[in-house]
């Protein structure tokens, strides 16, 4: 099959008016494969110009029985004959060459019969198996976006060309058929040999695209609630409803699609809202209209884990997909691209950076207790931007660019959703919420229904702005939002106090700079600052440096300026030395002179501009000075993840640098961790709504038991004990896999072999085997990680894509790389044979963190030199020798940071 969604756009003869569907998926539960499907669709279009050929999309489908094109309607019974009906597989289009011409002006009905495949690929229709109640199952279901609704039915598969639908789905009679709009009648068929099946209608659909049309044939229980007159029911396997796990789900969903039309000042068009939870399904959530699909692990909350990540994730998953349901505003929630949904695919980010700006409102009104601010900074803003300096596109690529072979999944990416949503809240920001809610809502009023791309959003702000005088902006709102979509990355600001000058360019990684490349893009730069702990009037830089005579300070180091405040504005600050020293102070002694996000984005920036050669690491080291006296864990987990990346722990315990970093790093670190240690020991159901320790505790907690804090081992052993004497005790799970970890560690085999037992128990949860899993590699004892390597081989012991995860544990651990590596190459012969090359690659790459010269290289090389093919080779030794660089790079940092310790380890 062709690269999926290659972007070939239709002509514009034919507009599709309406849909009359039916599709028949020939499944019987029980039964063994291969599926196939058949269906029949009418399609009633207008024709704009003369034609004598209707083009419309169509992959991997066959036709059935003769296409037909019956019209115009003014004239019943006339019919235009067709030729030739082709489909042209690459163009992903099925052509049908007419005898006569459509006229302009109009209207038509293109008849065609297709049948189709139904694999179990989670694209298009698909068929996916499961188990229930100890019964093995079937369902089908369907993920059209963005261009797979080709592959169910021959369609005008474009975002802009909508229409309305009349759906008829055939299926056996012991499922329930589900779509868009609520089934209105259902009666019985009749096959070719006489046996029976369901037909089920639904509802004449609103206007909306292809790509929102959803199917779901299943045999699922819902639980139901009616807010405001919409039915909302939510579809899970049998036993998941008995166990009450989809409750949470049920209990907000309409809270917040009542908050999406409250705050935007629309109505939700729909009369019912399906929300099906899918055992196997590849995205998140997809927000078809009236009958979003989700992840089951996305809507499910196990009635025991109180208020967990788990449910903050589902509140912020449910929000943007129902969002995208009601143009909701502040959710992730998609009302947006199903009321207006852009012209192309190129506007996305408008419909997906919208959605989770609002999605972010969503979720702080459902659950008040999160500090939405941190979690949005923490969660969105940081990690795009670490993510955006690297790769190369802007958030609104052009036509052309899509047009191409460029497949349209790259644009599902972390820059669209998450760099639309930070670039949405800056605009929030600087025109003020209730100016940016007011230009929204007219702007949905006027695109309800229909497309829009990002200049009419733009005008509809000019509008607001133009009619009001408390806001000034420094240019049209298209021009400032064009600098931050249409261009590449984001900017860095430096400020130099002296003399009150910031300049701005593009941050890049000026380490691996070459001379020619050029740079020279610039923003308009919304600043919030504030000076010596008072707020400052926004400000604007709209060239590439200027003077700020307000940003000059005095002798005094207690004159100090902030800028971008609460990172309220998408770039990173790079401040001069006199400024840094005089924050450092500050930080000691009084951090909360800062507030906390701008605390977290002060070391989150020095980190990454030390990694891409703007300041030495010592000036990042330096901001650390004060964490004796942070107290939120979300700042200690940028600056763990800073100093301490998950991927080095094992390098840097083998380097002289660990015994200078546990005694800084535990000094600093005692308070908070003694404040979590007691509640984990006396009340952890305290921190249930503690959103941060749900998330970033547990890395807390490992870094303190690596760097060998003897409070936190003991913690780990007792708990550890506590589950053995105790089965039936759970470890708090925020915590669980740490604490089976260094549980294991201290212990010897009898504590492994616990382990052992718990993880092959039948009734242990998935979530439960990963964190076993990984535990069994902490062992201490190399003849215990030889073991359990030994044991991964068998395949009576684990199921076959264990072993990797195994191999793979062991060898990040800093006894267990060269025991994996001998591991490796001993039995190569039997695991070559059930993993293929994937698990060498994995164990190579790991192994490529401990290659510091050429010699360890070639030790390498004569292993793999006989498994692997040429190219392979190639590919691999590159891997290696770019690890070597790397870690001669690592090497010399760690010898800065070593001893910059070393004169401040006893500060």
């Amino acid at each position: 099959a062709p690269a999926a969604g290659s972007a070939r756009r239709l002509p514009r003869h034919l507009l599709p008016l309406h849909y009359d569907l039916e599709l028949w998926p020939r499944v019987r539960p029980g039964q063994a494969g291969p599926f196939a499907f058949t269906g029949q669709v009418n399609i009633t279009v207008r024709c704009l110009q003369d034609t004598d050929t209707a083009v419309l999309h169509s992959a991997g489908l066959r036709s059935r029985g003769a296409a037909a094109v019956r019209g115009p309607l003014s004239e019943p019974g006339a019919a235009v004959e067709v030729e030739e009906l082709r489909q042209e597989e690459a163009g992903e289009v099925a052509v049908l060459e007419l005898r006569g011409r459509l006229r302009a002006g109009r209207r038509y009905v293109l008849q065609l019969g297709f049948q189709g495949r139904l694999e179990e690929d989670l694209d298009g229709l698909f068929l996916t198996r499961y188990t229930d109640q100890g019964q093995s199952s079937m369902l089908i279901a369907s993920q059209m976006e963005p261009t797979y609704a080709r592959r169910v039915y021959p369609c005008f598969d474009e975002p802009a060309m909508k229409a309305t639908f009349n759906i008829r789905i055939i299926h056996d009679p012991s499922y329930v058929a589900l779509s868009n709009m609520p089934a209105v009648d259902v009666s019985e068929v009749k096959d070719e040999n006489g046996s029976l099946w369901t037909l089920t209608k639904f509802n004449t659909s609103l206007k909306m695209s292809t790509y929102l049309t959803a199917f779901v044939i299943c045999d699922f229980d819902y639980v139901t609630r009616t807010e405001r007159g919409n039915e909302i029911r939510i579809w899970a396997r049998k036993e998941a409803v008995k166990n009450g796990y989809v409750d949470y789900a049920l209990n907000i969903t309409g809270p917040i699609l009542s908050f999406l039309e409250d705050i935007l000042n629309v109505s939700y068009p729909l009369p019912k809202t399906d929300l099906v939870a899918l055992p196997d399904f590849g995205a998140g959530g997809m927000e078809n209209w009236g009958l979003m699909i989700f992840q089951e692990a996305s809507l499910m909350n196990l009635p025991s884990e109180e208020f967990t990540s788990r449910k903050a994730m589902i509140a912020l998953i449910v929000s943007h997909e129902l969002g995208h349901q009601a143009y909701i505003f502040f959710f992730q929630l998609k009302w947006f691209g199903n009321l207006v949904t852009m012209n192309w695919w190129n506007d996305l980010w408008l419909n997906e950076g919208l959605t989770s700006y609002f999605e972010y409102l969503g979720a702080i009104f459902i659950e008040p207790k999160l500090s939405l601010d941190k979690i949005f900074y923490a969660h969105v803003v940081q990690p795009v931007l670490r993510e955006d300096s690297e790769i190369a596109r802007s958030l609104s690529e052009s036509e052309d660019k899509i047009k191409g072979s460029f497949s349209l999944m790259s644009l599902f990416d972390n820059i669209t959703y998450s760099k639309g949503a930070s670039i949405t809240w800056m605009l929030s920001g600087f025109l003020t919420e209730k100016l940016f809610i007011r230009a929204l809502t007219s702007y949905l009023k006027e695109f309800s229904f229909s497309n829009a791309n990002q200049d009419d959003l733009w005008t509809h702000i000019q509008m607001v702005i133009d009619a009001q005088d408390e806001v000034q902006l420094p240019a049209p709102v298209k021009q400032i939002m064009d600098s931050w979509t249409c261009q590449n990355g984001f900017p860095v600001l430096t400020l130099n106090l002296t003399t009150g000058t910031i300049r701005q360019e593009q941050f890049f990684n000026k380490n691996n700079r070459k001379s020619t490349d050029s740079y020279n893009n610039t923003w308009i730069v919304p600043i919030s600052w504030m000076r010596n702990g008072s707020s400052q009037p926004l400000t604007w830089l709209d060239k590439s440096s200027k003077t700020f005579p307000e940003m000059q300070v005095s002798e005094s180091e207690y004159d100090w300026i902030l800028l971008n405040v609460n990172l309220s504005g998408y770039y990173r600050v790079n401040y001069d030395q006199l400024n840094l020293k005089r924050l450092a102070r500050l930080l000691e002694n009084d951090p909360k002179a800062i507030p906390a996000v701008s605390r977290f984005q002060l070391i989150d920036d020095v980190f990454a501009l030390t990694d891409f050669g703007y300041v030495p690491i010592e000036t990042a080291l330096e901001l650390t000075k004060y964490l004796a006296r942070e107290d939120e864990l979300f700042i200690w987990n940028v600056v763990l993840l800073n100093l301490i990346p998950d991927n080095l722990e094992s390098t840097l315990k083998n380097h002289e640098v660990y015994p200078l970093l546990k005694k800084y790093l535990l000094k600093r670190m005692l308070p908070i961790y003694h404040y979590y240690a007691g509640f984990i020991r006396q009340n952890v159901d305290a921190l249930e709504d503690d959103f941060f320790a749900q998330v970033y505790l547990e890395k807390l907690l490992a870094t303190a038991c690596w760097l060998g804090l003897q409070d936190c081992l003991d913690l780990s052993s007792e708990l550890y004990a506590k589950w053995r004497d105790n089965p039936e005790y759970k470890i708090p799970f925020l915590i669980r896999r740490t604490v089976c970890c260094y549980g294991v560690a201290v212990g010897n085999d009898k504590e492994w072999n616990f382990a052992w037992e718990m993880y092959n128990h039948t009734d242990s949860t998935e979530e439960d085997e990963d964190i076993l899993l990984y535990a069994m590699s902490c062992a201490k004892e190399s003849w215990l990680l030889y073991r359990y390597l030994q044991y991964g081989l068998s395949d009576t012991l684990f199921s076959s894509n264990c072993t990797s995860v195994i191999i793979s544990h062991v060898v990040t651990k800093d006894i267990g790389h060269r025991i994996a590596w001998e591991f490796v190459t001993e039995n190569w012969p039997l695991l070559s044979q059930g993993y293929g090359h994937e698990l060498l690659h994995d164990v190579l790459k790991a192994m490529g963190r401990f290659v510091k010269t050429d010699v360890q290289i070639q030790e390498l090389q004569v292993f793999y030199n006989a498994t692997l093919e040429e190219d392979e080779r190639e590919a691999i030794t590159m891997l290696l020798e770019s690890a070597k660089l790397e870690n001669i790079e690592r090497r010399k940092l760690l010898i800065k940071i070593a001893s910059w310790l070393e004169k401040n380890v006893d500060d």
